[in-house]
């Protein structure tokens, strides 16, 4: 194993994934979140249930069984210069809640390494982007000032390209994953901080786990790339399928929304991708459309967009917002695009509205 990390994690729900790969490393790690789940995973750890190819049913991971430490704690006690890495895995609306918002202004001052698996990038790592102006897109996001004492150094994505639920029958500390595909995380361009995300990987990937029958390798890696725009490949994703799973009166599957009509789907997924290339990614950062629309078979449900829409929210992550702006930033434009954009602010609106 290589150095001995300690990794503070916001966001217990989908961070519970990343959270249980690096202590299958041999990492510590801390998980932020609220004080009864904080209680419940101190008291018992957190569990990801888990496919895995040629076996049936789900391979179920305690973490209590792990080589790494978990602990859960409050935004208020979370104090980042105890750790060599943080992770982002709130959805973007949330960082501006009391105590968190406050908790991200001492990352951005401590100037640790800062690691966002939101679907959202934020400000910080656009403005890595070669000739974006970040300010420009200030008004897709919840709360800018969120961001403003980070160092874009400072700051990298990694693409949350695995799909994971938590069972609303289970305890809070359960996290089901349905698609198991790998992180992809872009380079910092800071040797030290790129050295951590490297040790990372190699001890994710190194890690065998004991499902009762002798010790057999997990999917879902840590992949470092150089590119910048590696992350980005989840644009096409999420504006093909996510964000059209919003409709005007309700909300489809992932699944319908990509496979109703293949044509326009690959179409959208063709422009995006475009877009990313001509913002400086090399085609070969990005995913195939039809390795997507396969992933996409097993998507069932509606995105989480789409559900907490349906569900009231005042506020979500604006990817869709974000990639309309880059767009004409550059001159581009999608009529597809212009249309989801105009459904989820209707579905905004009709909530804010209803609240």
């Amino acid at each position: 194993m290589s150095k001995h990390y300690k990794i503070l994690i916001l966001g217990a729900s989908y961070g519970s994934l990343l959270a249980t790969k690096m202590l299958m490393g041999g990492h510590d790690v801390a998980l932020v979140c609220l004080p009864a789940e904080a209680d419940l995973i101190n008291h018992e750890g957190i569990r990801v249930r888990i496919p895995v190819k040629g076996r049936d049913g789900l391979v179920e991971v305690d973490s209590r069984t792990l080589p790494g430490h978990i602990s859960g704690l409050s935004p208020e006690a979370a104090q980042p210069a105890d750790y060599d890495l943080i992770a982002l895995a709130m959805q973007e609306p949330q960082y501006r809640a009391p105590g968190v918002r406050e908790l991200v202004d001492r990352i951005a001052i401590s100037g640790k390494p800062c690691m966002s698996i939101m679907n959202m990038p934020p400000l910080p790592y656009l403005a890595r982007i070669p000739g974006i102006d970040a300010n420009a897109l200030k008004h897709c996001y919840t709360n800018p000032t969120v961001w403003q004492h980070f160092d874009p150094h400072n700051m990298t994505l990694c693409s949350p390209d695995p799909q994971a639920f938590r069972p609303p029958e289970e305890p809070t500390n359960i996290l089901q994953v349905s698609l198991p595909t790998n992180f992809k995380v872009a380079k910092f361009g800071n040797p030290a901080f790129d050295q951590i995300l490297a040790d990372l990987q190699h001890d994710i990937e190194a890690a065998r786990f004991d499902a009762g029958d002798g010790p057999i390798e997990l999917p879902v890696k840590l992949k470092v790339h150089d590119s910048v725009f590696v992350p980005l490949a989840k644009w096409a994703m999420l504006l093909t399928g996510n964000y059209r799973c919003i409709q005007a009166d309700e909300m489809r599957p992932i699944k319908e929304a990509v496979h109703s009509d293949l044509e326009a789907s690959k179409a959208i997924y063709a422009w995006v991708n475009a877009l990313c290339v001509k913002l400086g990614a090399n085609p070969d950062d990005l995913v195939p459309f039809k390795k997507y629309a396969n992933a996409a078979q097993g998507l069932a449900k509606p995105s989480s967009a789409a559900r907490a829409l349906a569900a009231g929210a005042q506020n979500i992550e604006r990817v869709d917002l974000v990639v309309q702006t880059m767009a004409r930033l550059k001159g581009e434009h999608s009529d597809s695009v212009d249309q989801t954009v105009k459904l989820v602010q209707s579905w905004l609106e009709k909530n804010r509205s209803k609240a």
